[in-house]
C-alpha cells in the first residue's frame, strides 16, 4: 500500500518538474555545438531555434548587412528545385519556418509536430551545408533586404539621415554619441566572396546553439550526435568590441518628424550607470516605477498625455533609460515642468517603499505566466543564452526578490542626478501655422494683385 501511495504521489509531481523551466539539459557536443534540450507540456510539437553567434555588430557600417542577406541566401534552395523546393520540403512535413537577424545573433525559428522532428532538423542541416547560392539567388535576396529595410535608399533619405532628420529621438541620440550608423548600410555592393567569407567565418558548429523544446523523440540525442556531430568546427572569430560613447551630443535638441501636425513626443533620455555589484533587474524595476510615475503624474494627476512610458534600450555597449509622453504641441514646455519636478521630487524623498514593494510583487507575479507553452519556452532560451550555466536559467523572479529598496534607490539617484539628454519630436508646422502661412501667402497675392492693377490705371 505504501509503495502504491509513493508511486501515485511520484506521478502526481511530474507536472511541476516539466513547469520548471529554468531547468534544461544542456551540454555540447564534441566539434562544440551547444544543446539544449527541455520536454515541453504540449504534446505532438517541439520548437526548434538554431542560434549563430554572428550579428550586425559584427560588421562594419558599411558591411552591415553581410549578415541578414545570408541569412536569406540560405533559403535560396538546396538543390535544382530552388527556394520553392525548399519550401515545398518543410510544407511536406507539416512544419513552418523563418530566420531573424540582430545585432547579436542570426536565428533559424522552427515550429514542426514532433512525429517529424528529425525529418525537419534533416532540412535545417541541409539548409546550412547544401545550399549553393549564385548570382540570380544574391540578386533576389538582395531585393527581399532593401524591402525589408524600407525600401530603395533614395539620396533624399540618405541627405535626411545626414541631417537629423530620418531617425527618431533614441536612435538619433545613439548617432550623436557614436553608438549607432549614421546612414542605412546598402546591399547593392555586397559580393558573393564576401558572402561565402560570412559563411565560412561564422556558420559552425562551435559558434551555434540548438534548442529543441517539445515533445523529444527519445533518440533525438543520438541522432544529434551522429547529423549534427558531424559539421566541422573551425578557430572561432573574435567578435569585435561594442562601440561605446565617442562623442558629446547637445542636451536638448528639436527633432523634426514629419511637415504638419498637431502632436509632439517628449524624451529625457539617461545612460544607465554601470551596476558591477547589483542585479541588472534592478533597473527592470526602476523602469516599472518610473513607467508609473509617469502615469500619475502626467495622465492623472495634469491630463497631459494619455499614454506616457519608460523605455530600456541598448545601442551599442551602452544601455539607456528613457522617460517619455506623447503630448499636444503646445504642452511641451509644461510637460517637461512636471518630469523636471517629478525628478526632483524622486531625487530628495526616494521612492515610495509601498509604491515599490506593490510593483515588485506584480513583476514577481508575472513570472508565473510569463512563459507559456513550447515556443515561447524556447523564445525565453533563446533570448537568456548569456544565463545559463550548470543546466539552470537564472530564475528572474528570485533575482527580482533579491532587490532591495535601497538598491533601487541607489540606481535611481545614480541615473536621474545626471543631465542626460532632452529631445522633442514634432512636425515641421502645426495646423495654425499652416493657416497663418495660408492666410499670408493669399494676403501677399491679394496686395500683388491691387498693386499690380493700380500700376497699370496710371
Amino acid at each position: 500500500m505504501r509503495c502504491l501511495l509513493f508511486a501515485c504521489l511520484l506521478l502526481g509531481s511530474l507536472p511541476s518538474f516539466a513547469l520548471d523551466r529554468f531547468q534544461v539539459e544542456g551540454y555540447s557536443l564534441r566539434n562544440g555545438l551547444q544543446l539544449l534540450l527541455k520536454p515541453g507540456m504540449e504534446r505532438g510539437h517541439v520548437a526548434i531555434r538554431l542560434v549563430v553567434g554572428v550579428g550586425l555588430d559584427d560588421f562594419s557600417c558599411a558591411d552591415k548587412e553581410l549578415p541578414h542577406l545570408l541569412e536569406h541566401l540560405l533559403f535560396s534552395g538546396i538543390d535544382a528545385s530552388g527556394e520553392g523546393g525548399l519550401e515545398e520540403r518543410m510544407q511536406a512535413l507539416g512544419g513552418e519556418w523563418n530566420a531573424y537577424t540582430s545585432n547579436a545573433d542570426t536565428t533559424f525559428v522552427i515550429e514542426a509536430p514532433a512525429k517529424n522532428q528529425r525529418q525537419v532538423l534533416d532540412l535545417l542541416l541541409a539548409l546550412l551545408t547544401q545550399t549553393r547560392f549564385d548570382d540570380n539567388a544574391i540578386n533576389a535576396a538582395k531585393q527581399v533586404v532593401e524591402r525589408e529595410d524600407g525600401g530603395h535608399y533614395s539620396h533624399l533619405q540618405r541627405w535626411l539621415d545626414r541631417q537629423d532628420l530620418g531617425h527618431t529621438a533614441s536612435n538619433q541620440l545613439a548617432v550623436e554619441l557614436g553608438l549607432k550608423c549614421q546612414e542605412r548600410a546598402e546591399v547593392d555592393y555586397l559580393t558573393h566572396e564576401q558572402l561565402e567569407k560570412v559563411r565560412k567565418d561564422w556558420y559552425a558548429p562551435n559558434n551555434m546553439t540548438l534548442i529543441v523544446v517539445g515533445d523529444l523523440d527519445r533518440l533525438l540525442p543520438a541522432y544529434l550526435e551522429r547529423t549534427y556531430g558531424a559539421l566541422e568546427a573551425i578557430n572561432p572569430t573574435d567578435h569585435p568590441p561594442l562601440p561605446q560613447i565617442q562623442a558629446s551630443a547637445a542636451h536638448e535638441r528639436d527633432l523634426t518628424q514629419g511637415f504638419v501636425g498637431g502632436g509632439a513626443k517628449l524624451h529625457w533620455l539617461v545612460p544607465e550607470p554601470v551596476q558591477e555589484d547589483e542585479h541588472d533587474v534592478t533597473f527592470d524595476l526602476l523602469k516599472d516605477y518610473l513607467d508609473w510615475a509617469l502615469y500619475r503624474q502626467l495622465r492623472l494627476e495634469h491630463g497631459l498625455s494619455y499614454g506616457p512610458w519608460a523605455e530600456r534600450e541598448v545601442f551599442g555597449g551602452v544601455g539607456f533609460m528613457s522617460l517619455n509622453a506623447d503630448l499636444e504641441r503646445d504642452d511641451v514646455a509644461e510637460a517637461q515642468r512636471v518630469l523636471d519636478e517629478l525628478k526632483a521630487g524622486l531625487l530628495k524623498d526616494g521612492l515610495n517603499a509601498e509604491t515599490f514593494n506593490r510593483l515588485k510583487q506584480a513583476a514577481i507575479a508575472r513570472q508565473a505566466w510569463a512563459v507559456q507553452g513550447n515556443s515561447a519556452l524556447a523564445d525565453y532560451y533563446w533570448g537568456a543564452l548569456g544565463d545559463y550555466e550548470d543546466g539552470r536559467f537564472v530564475d528572474p523572479a528570485r533575482e527580482l526578490q533579491g532587490v532591495t529598496l535601497e538598491e533601487a534607490n541607489k540606481a535611481m539617484r545614480e541615473l536621474l542626478m545626471q543631465p542626460g539628454y532632452l529631445r522633442v519630436e514634432k512636425p515641421l508646422m502645426s495646423y495654425d501655422q499652416v493657416l497663418w502661412a495660408i492666410g499670408g501667402v493669399l494676403g501677399l497675392l491679394i496686395l500683388g494683385l491691387l498693386a499690380w492693377r493700380i500700376h497699370r490705371r496710371h
